[in-house]
């Protein structure tokens, strides 16, 4: 019998989607309202705590005072956002007393994140020139390269450079079940700053699979079915596999899974990083929805080698002016759509098309904050909470259409060739989020014409897309 003694911290916190629901209370308490979690491991807390938030929301770059302002009514009821206004409150000068006496949050965890908040105010003092025992520091408290830029007001490529100029790298690490009693062997790795050396080798060979992340409305255990499936068939193939995710929900985080678990944020930090380490054969971004695509270009910018479809194509795909584009070259059509900046112009195109309207933020994930405008007022009300609409937030208006039916079409695709398609019709008519959707296949009520049709725009855009793996899309008839 021996005592376990850790060498590590762990974190988890939940993820709340609250904000799609309109009148849906923000407070949480005995009723469970999360539909994810995540699981941060790290050598301090302060270190794990900042990881943990930043997956929970890959918008958000840590402890950030900046979010959120400090109500003190907004303390005192736990809600989604609480340690937002915690850390906005210790940035203006709360004492660990007082947010004790309005949160009721053990002076312990207080103490730790008025660390975080004095360190930002430090480097925000020294400015872009940071030195290297600093830099160690804030790396070491869990901070990201694009925290740090903002708190010094560069950027995050600049601060990952001067980074590896100083020779400031992150160390892989495994988790001890054992106590150091005997030697360790179990799968679960992370990166942290708080080491001299790491746990693993690297042979380098592997191939790396990125995971979905925390679950969320719209993205969940059908991208942990992809992983899994991948993450199988790369080892019927005889080839040794890395998987990076923080979702301890899953299977694709099961340690007999891959040969190698990163249990790590799914950020271009972080997965560059330890591609760098790993130099594996190549990476597969394709089996994790929406977050890998994200990171998919800023990785092709420093060389990675992806398998699959390549980050041109999926930017072509994701940028919706160069996808409305090769749409009109191909004939294919569309609803009329516009990127407006301002309420006029927004106005103005409506009346031209014609209401019902479809509007929406740009680059929205699972239909959050979408919604259909039938005359101005609903267009100025729905402006109005899409928070500021200026050139650096634009909102995407679309013809509405009315009694249209919506298909959707999985794929496979190799090399822009389909291999395999399934084609489902909605027994509800467009304007149903397709999340929220009855599907039905095969298709009941589409004509041989129309399904014909179908197969050819699907051919034509895997095609011009030149697909390497899964596909998705929805049509209107």
């Amino acid at each position: 019998c021996f005592e376990p003694s850790l060498d590590y911290c762990v974190v988890k916190i939940p993820r709340w989607d609250l904000s799609k629901f309109t009148r849906v209370s923000k407070n949480i308490g005995s009723s469970m309202k999360s539909v994810g979690e995540v699981m941060a491991i790290g050598r301090k807390f302060e270190e794990a705590f900042q990881k943990a938030l930043r997956m929970v929301d890959e918008n958000v770059t840590g402890f950030d005072p900046y979010l959120k302002p400090v109500i003190d009514e907004e303390l005192e009821q736990p809600t989604d956002k609480r340690m937002f206004v915690v850390a906005a409150a210790l940035k203006s000068g709360y004492t660990v007393e007082r947010l004790y006496e309005l949160t009721k949050i053990d002076p312990w965890f207080l103490n730790k994140m008025k660390n975080i908040i004095e360190l930002i105010n430090r480097i925000e003092e020294i400015g872009i020139n940071i030195p290297r025992d600093i830099l160690l520091t804030v790396k070491q408290m869990g901070f990201s390269d694009k925290q740090i830029a903002k708190a010094i007001k560069s950027t995050e490529l600049a601060v990952r450079t001067l980074r590896q100029e100083y020779n400031v790298i992150p160390f892989v690490k495994q988790i001890d079940t054992v106590a150091g009693e005997w030697p360790a062997t179990t799968n679960y790795l992370y990166v942290t700053y708080n080491a001299s050396e790491h746990d693993i080798d690297f042979p380098g060979g592997y191939t790396m699979v990125i995971g979905s992340g925390v679950y969320r409305i719209g993205s969940s255990v059908e991208f942990d079915w992809c992983a899994v499936g991948c993450l199988r068939e790369l080892r019927n193939l005889g080839r040794q596999t890395i998987m990076i995710n923080y979702n301890p929900e899953t299977v694709s985080t099961d340690y007999d899974m891959c040969d190698r678990l990163y249990f790590e944020e799914i950020s271009f930090e972080v997965v560059m990083d330890i591609y760098n380490l790993e130099n594996p054969e190549g990476i597969i971004l394709s089996m994790g929805g929406q977050l890998p695509n994200n990171i998919a270009m800023d990785l092709h910018r420093q060389q990675a080698r992806i398998l699959g479809t390549s980050p041109e194509s999926v930017d072509g795909a994701e940028n919706r002016f160069k996808f409305s584009r090769m749409l009109d070259r191909k004939k294919i059509s569309q609803p009329r759509w516009k990127e407006l900046t301002n309420l006029e112009l927004a106005k103005e195109f409506c009346r031209t098309v014609g209401y019902p309207c479809l509007v929406r933020p740009s680059y929205v994930l699972s239909g959050a904050a979408m919604n259909v405008a039938n005359c101005d007022s609903d267009l100025e009300e729905y402006l109005a909470s899409a928070s500021d609409v200026s050139k650096e937030h634009p909102v995407v208006i679309s013809k509405f259409l009315l009694e249209a039916k919506e298909i959707d079409v999985d794929a496979v695709a190799k090399d822009g060739e389909i291999l395999c398609m399934a084609v489902s019709e909605h027994v509800e008519n467009a304007g149903v989020h397709s999340g929220d959707a009855t599907l039905v296949t095969p298709p009941q009520d589409i004509n041989v014409e129309t399904l014909e049709q179908i197969k050819i725009i699907v051919r034509s855009i895997a095609s011009l897309l030149d697909v390497t793996g899964p596909l998705n899309m929805q049509l209107i008839a």
